[in-house]
């Protein structure tokens, strides 16, 4: 067989300019309002005009090529180069098994589902699909981050995006699965403080997964901690949902509840992070899906 991975991210605006058109692909058809183009503008802006987040996607595509020494080609659910795209660029290498792999650890089906559509729709049965649906607790991945948490002397909140609470009524494993991955990162790093918190819910009028990251700060407050460590283990790179929700917006209220908050360093092109996600793509290979 001759493989091929397709690696797969949200995607970002390249350009401030992009935000109206980029919104309107995340809503698919529903309305956006000029308020909603303006806040996420206005939040760009102040991370220096835009995401690292597709720099950082290609340097991630480029160190696992390197790593597996099999073609891979990135796609993006909401921005370009698109999953199709991505397809269209294995299959012209004449692929005829292509490994599916999203940069989110942990499975939704309001998430991580919506990319396995895209690929399948996209690949149309002309080649062999065997998708990674989650590796919440693969050990490359928990290792990395528990190298981060190590010896630190603040308490930690580990963190990722909120979803609408509804999931849980559906048997959704997503918060579970973050709730695991925090205790196993915990564990390794020989952790004795730490909590979860959720970041970069959307104002959708129902309501979303919580605690929220600044509630979170709020309380740790009032029990009179005075020194956080933010570990975001939802993302795997650096973006806007770091760089505001965090350095910005969770930074000022910090500042204005007297803590001292930091952030662990992404993920990223980090050599062990890709390492680890090799080892994901080759178990994928010795192991046919069962899908």
């Amino acid at each position: 067989m001759k493989p091929a991975v397709v690696l797969m991210a949200y995607g970002s605006p390249a350009r401030v300019e992009d935000i109206p058109a980029y919104l309107a692909d995340i809503r698919e058809g529903r309305p956006v309002s000029p308020e909603a183009v303006e806040e996420l503008t206005e939040r760009y802006r102040r991370i220096g005009g835009r995401s690292p987040l597709d720099e950082l996607t290609e340097r991630q595509r480029a160190a696992l090529e390197r790593e597996l020494g099999l073609p891979v080609f990135a796609g993006m659910k909401h921005w370009r180069p698109r999953i199709a795209e991505a397809v269209e660029q294995a299959l012209a290498g004449r692929c005829d098994l292509v490994i599916g792999l999203v940069l989110a650890p942990h499975y939704s089906r309001l998430s991580v589902e919506g990319y396995l559509q895209r690929l399948e729709e996209a690949l149309a049965d002309r080649a062999e699909l065997r998708f990674v649906a989650s590796w919440h607790d693969h050990p490359p991945y928990l290792d990395v981050l528990a190298d981060r948490v190590r010896g630190t002397d603040a308490h930690v909140v580990f963190t990722a995006h909120s979803l609408p609470s509804r999931i849980l009524a559906d048997g959704d494993p997503y918060r579970d699965q973050l709730l695991e991955t925090a205790r196993l990162v915990a564990e390794r790093g020989g952790l004795a403080e730490w909590s979860f918190a959720f970041q970069s819910a959307s104002e959708t009028g129902e309501p979303w997964l919580g605690p929220d990251l600044l509630e979170e700060l709020d309380a740790l407050a009032a029990r009179r901690v005075r020194k956080v460590l933010v570990a975001p283990i939802g993302f795997v790179s650096d973006h806007l949902e770091i760089l505001w929700d965090i350095d910005v917006e969770g930074r000022e209220r910090a500042g204005e509840l007297g803590l001292e908050l930091e952030r662990i360093e992404s993920l990223n092109d980090d050599p062990a992070f890709i390492g680890g996600l090799a080892a994901l793509v080759r178990e994928a290979l010795s192991v046919p899906s069962t899908r």
